[in-house]
């Protein structure tokens, strides 16, 4: 894939990149960094590109993003409408392990810690479970200074290294190849377009016009720098919105559903939700109540 790369500003006297944003939207580019980064989303939702994958993100979660992995936090269609009122916040740090932090990271005592991030190079969400321990932990380094500083970020990574659950990867992609600026703008140019065209009839000849590529160029493009075919990449975003939509309950029935993220065949949207989610539509609603009624027990 080709990624805008980015040079995160570095503070001569800080270790630790604090950034505070609140914004109409997400910046709407694909892009990676050097430096790795924990990203609280505070307010918004929308949808987390990471390498080669796709996942829902909503206000209150907090994820991990590995160096050098190409990622978008793309705000839903609503934030871009000028007269919505929406806007989104988001509390980032950004870390580089090999730059200037690479003789800590080097100590025998700090071994542990520089594993566990090697390990989690593709990232991950962090579990609601522990959330509050990490949120507790970011904001005590945006509240510290000086040496203060270093060491609640040494709390924060013995947070994250304490978490005991199973962290799946947010991307299963492997190694991207160089990038160059115009790419990046020209690959997040694309995702913008079948994101904001995924309910209607998109053909390959249409996305690759948007791209100024050749269809047949387009398709060796797309497959050589996403691990995605066009259709694959198309079919994940409109499952993604489907379900949704499915659990905000604003529409009559499942085909409605179907037909509102682009699908003309509930056959063939029945057989394309249940390649992607593993269960067919229904199955996925009823797991869902299934959940949010044993959740409601508990909470009483």
């Amino acid at each position: 894939m080709k990624i805008l790369q980015f040079t995160i500003p570095v503070a001569h006297d800080k270790s630790v990149i604090i950034d505070q944003v609140e914004l109409p939207y997400h910046y709407p580019y694909l892009h990676r960094h050097k430096e790795a980064q924990i990203t609280w989303i505070q307010q918004g939702e929308g949808t987390l590109i990471a390498g080669n994958n796709m996942h829902d993100y909503a206000a209150g979660e907090i994820y991990l993003l590995g160096a050098n992995l190409p990622h978008l936090f793309k705000s839903s269609p609503e934030y871009f409408n000028p007269d919505s009122g929406r806007s989104v916040k988001a509390f980032t740090l950004f870390f580089n392990p090999d730059g200037v932090l690479s003789g800590l990271f080097d100590l025998p005592e700090m071994k542990a810690f520089k594993i566990f991030l090697q390990q989690h190079q593709q990232g991950f969400k962090v579990p609601e479970e522990y959330f509050n321990e990490v949120s507790q932990s970011m904001n005590a380094i945006k509240s510290s200074h000086g040496a203060d500083n270093l060491m609640q970020f040494f709390g924060l990574l013995k947070s994250l290294f304490s978490i005991n659950t199973k962290l799946e990867p947010l991307s299963t992609y492997g190694s991207i190849p160089a990038i160059t600026e115009n790419e990046g703008i020209r690959i997040g140019n694309i995702y913008n377009f079948i994101m904001q065209n995924y309910s209607e009839a998109i053909t390959l000849e249409d996305v690759a016009k948007a791209a100024c590529m050749t269809p047949e160029s387009f398709c060796r493009y797309f497959k050589k720098h996403t691990g995605h075919t066009f259709i694959s990449f198309l079919n994940e975003i409109r499952i993604n919105e489907a379900c949704k939509k499915l659990i905000a309950h604003k529409f009559e029935s499942i085909s409605t559903v179907a037909y509102k993220c682009g699908f003309k065949s509930i056959t063939n949207f029945n057989r394309v939700f249940k390649c992607v989610i593993g269960t067919s539509p229904r199955e996925y609603l009823d797991n869902y109540h299934n959940n949010v009624n044993s959740l409601t027990k508990i909470a009483s």
